[in-house]
């Protein structure tokens, strides 16, 4: 089947599915919870499965009379992608590394050559000493057939650059192979290992430390020592058993392992949702007991890097928006930290990077990264400070691969809402940014018909929450005409980043306003943005989305009766609390529905029948992000807002649910249970009414598909919904310029 062929869809089924109710009543905190539909938890009942193929059905059926919008968006977004293309490399070590994608292959290739092997450093022409070191295409085929999914999880090259620690998912769920391939012949070696998360080599390039998960919360808990296997003749090996070097109780924490930029020493990270410690080990000495660098304190977080027998750490210790410390080696307790930064309450300091000569810190500036660049003075402390300075009111902006620690110069990637991903070299000595490559856009992309801007709107309690936008500057206008489409997260502390979209321009191409709220809950104002909308305020979340929404119309930037929404796993939480709340709103007050069009990805909607069993996973660790339900007063305030729970008799807006069955992080049965709930409840079906859809990807996970073609598609299928919801599947004139 061609790439750009569309798949058919399944046959047809004109009525929705009803799914059986089995009444379930759990008890607490003298309340009863009712739940009909728990059956659908059980993945290997026949049942389950032909309930999820009705719904799949059913939805192909009301997307009928789609297909043919469904592939010129296809079309469209492809032609705005280069399918042969390849990254800009980098050096780490004797090699330069680069990545490569060919038309037609939904995977990418990693590749490397000899470092100086190409006419610069920034060439990507190929040369003939360039080697495939890993083909996720390859990766994908089982006895010359292509799996559905394919994901590759984490990778490390050897300190001495022969051997490759790669790990590979093939069904979704977050369960990731260990291989180690050598780079000499190109064939991987006996070891392995199972449910493995980080990985990081020794400095001896034999030695590989990995985390690995528990195998029913998903939980990385232990850490393992492993010694590469040795062959003793050309038909026996000696296969060295992992070695348990440690294991963290604490149900609410998480491990993984790295190295310090330097690569002096091996890092073991132990991190909740508030709380962190490290522990450090000599990478020369892989045998040795790591050491830990300071103990946790509750409600305290702190990260590390090292440079010349000193340990920065950056710390929210009497610091919420963060400060970087300094201590030496061999005196790391508290008492020891000395201070090189300190805290900014306007700008969080989120990470650093850390290289010989200089530092650079990443600051968020009302909701904004900033890149700021410190030279490191004799005592290796930081002296003035350079800003790198961004271009877009709205944009995302990062530090890039940067392997060499004696570097003096410090790549960086920036992209915008209108203007594509770019990589770029910052000279520390001169202060100039060189720009190494923009991510190319075919199909007539001009960045000049497009416009974004950065909007701030009060909400009901005083706060000043930001908006971002973007549109096409000769359909928009300023007169509540417009389609509105706004997108929202607002969990984990998670920042919503600005970049460049090429399947964005379908929808601003037929005049859309494309909105993104940075509501309470997220990260763009730091650890008290995320605090003020989590735990016992996570309402907040709700509100400040319902309110960005009422403004963005009230102040003419959407017309009203065309506003559709978005938002996916805790987003899709978001996403179930709003449509609850503005039904409430307009059945009180005898308005239209503040929302048109829904569309929930892999959405947390079940939050009590989740959060009340320990066994699943994340649950305990997401007691510090929700609050825990065996709590009386936490249980009634999650109470308040689970979607699941507050679905009642209502007009509810357009709909379309998707999941994948092999998600690990939000099951596939919550958004089951929460439809085939709705379906009873629901006034308005069609003919006259808004449909309701529900699809399941049966071969994916929490991301969706895998390929970057099967990618494209799943977006396409969505835009049609939004379009044909919104009525505006044509383009105006003026956008086939």
């Amino acid at each position: 089947m061609s790439q750009s062929t569309l798949p058919q869809p399944p046959p047809a089924r004109r009525e929705p599915p009803i799914a059986q109710r089995q009444p379930r009543t759990t008890s607490i905190h003298s309340t009863e919870l009712h739940d009909d539909y728990a059956w659908l938890r059980d993945k290997d009942d026949p049942r389950v499965t032909a309930y999820l193929e009705a719904e799949n059905a059913y939805t192909a059926a009301a997307m009928a009379g789609t297909e043919a919008l469904q592939q010129q968006l296809y079309d469209e977004i492809l032609s705005h992608i280069k399918e042969d293309d390849v990254s800009v490399p980098y050096r780490d070590g004797d090699w330069e590394y680069l990545l490569r994608t060919e038309k037609g292959q939904q995977y990418p290739r990693f590749c490397r050559r000899p470092a100086g092997s190409a006419p610069t450093l920034t060439s990507t022409d190929p040369i003939p000493a360039e080697t495939v070191i890993l083909d996720v295409n390859q990766l994908a085929q089982k006895d010359g057939i292509a799996q559905p999914f394919m994901s590759l999880g984490a990778t490390s090259v050897s300190p001495d650059g022969h051997l490759l620690a790669y790990t590979t998912d093939n069904t979704g769920f977050r369960q990731y192979t260990l291989h180690i391939r050598d780079l000499t012949s190109g064939k991987d070696l006996a070891d392995t290992a199972e449910r493995v998360g980080s990985l990081a080599w020794a400095a001896d390039s034999k030695t590989l430390f990995y985390s690995t998960e528990d195998e029913q919360t998903k939980r990385q808990d232990r850490l393992f020592r492993h010694t590469l296997s040795t062959a003793v003749s050309s038909n026996v090996e000696v296969f060295h058993e992992p070695v348990l070097v440690f294991e963290e109780k604490d149900e609410r924490f998480n491990l993984g392992v790295g190295r310090t930029h330097d690569r002096k020493y091996l890092l073991l990270d132990i991190g909740s949702h508030t709380t962190s410690e490290s522990w450090f080990l000599s990478a020369s000495t892989p045998e040795a007991n790591f050491q830990r660098i300071a103990e946790r304190v509750d409600e305290e977080e702190y990260y590390v890097d090292h440079r010349d027998g000193f340990f920065y750490i950056r710390s929210n210790r009497n610091a919420k928006q963060f400060k970087l410390l300094q201590t030496p080696v061999a005196s790391t307790g508290r008492e020891n930290w000395q201070e090189l930064l300190p805290e900014n309450k306007d700008a969080p300091l989120e990470d650093f990077d850390l290289f010989q000569t200089f530092l650079v810190a990443a600051y968020r500036e009302r909701g904004l990264p900033v890149l700021r660049v410190f030279s490191l003075d004799a005592a290796g402390g930081p002296t003035t400070p350079r800003d790198i300075l961004f271009p877009d009111p709205a944009y995302a902006a990062s530090s890039e691969i940067n392997r060499d620690f004696a570097a003096t110069t410090f790549r960086y990637a920036y992209q915008s809402l209108v203007r594509p991903a770019s990589v770029f070299r910052y000279d520390t000595a001169t202060g100039e940014s060189t720009l190494l490559k923009q991510q190319e856009v075919p199909g007539g992309f001009d960045a000049s018909r497009y416009e974004s801007q950065r909007l701030w709107f009060k909400a009901h309690d005083g706060t000043q929450v930001p908006i971002s936008l973007v549109y096409r500057r000769d359909s928009f206008r300023k007169d509540s005409t417009n389609a509105l489409y706004v997108y929202g997260y607002g969990s984990y502390g998670y920042p919503l980043p600005l970049g460049f979209s090429a399947s964005r321009l379908a929808l601003l191409d037929r005049g859309l306003v494309v909105a993104y709220a940075h509501i309470r809950g997220g990260g763009e104002l730091g650890d008290p943005w995320h605090d003020a909308g989590k735990m016992m305020l996570k309402r907040n979340t709700f509100t400040d989305f319902i309110e960005a929404v009422d403004f963005l119309t009230h102040a003419g930037y959407g017309d009203p009766s065309r506003v559709a929404i978005e938002g996916g796993s805790a987003g899709g939480l978001l996403m179930g609390a709003v449509v609850n709340l503005a039904l409430e709103q307009s059945q009180a007050q005898n308005k239209p529905n503040l929302f048109r069009a829904v569309l929930s990805h892999v959405p947390f909607v079940d939050v009590m029948n989740t959060m009340l069993d320990a066994t699943l996973p994340l649950t305990v660790a997401e007691y510090e992000e929700w609050g825990n339900p065996n709590e009386p007063e936490a249980f009634n305030y999650m109470l308040s807002y689970s979607p699941y729970d507050n679905l009642h008799r209502g007009a509810y807006p357009a709909m379309l649910v998707k999941t994948s069955l092999n998600d690990s992080q939000v099951m596939y049965w919550e958004p089951a249970k929460y439809v085939a709930k709705l379906r009873t409840l629901k006034t308005n079906n069609p003919p006259n009414g808004t449909p309701l859809l529900f699809h399941i990807n049966m071969d994916a996970g929490h991301g969706g598909a895998s390929g970057r073609y099967d990618y494209l598609k799943e977006i396409a299928f969505d835009d049609a919904f939004l379009l044909r919801e919104l009525n505006a599947e044509k383009k105006p004139a003026s956008a086939h310029q």
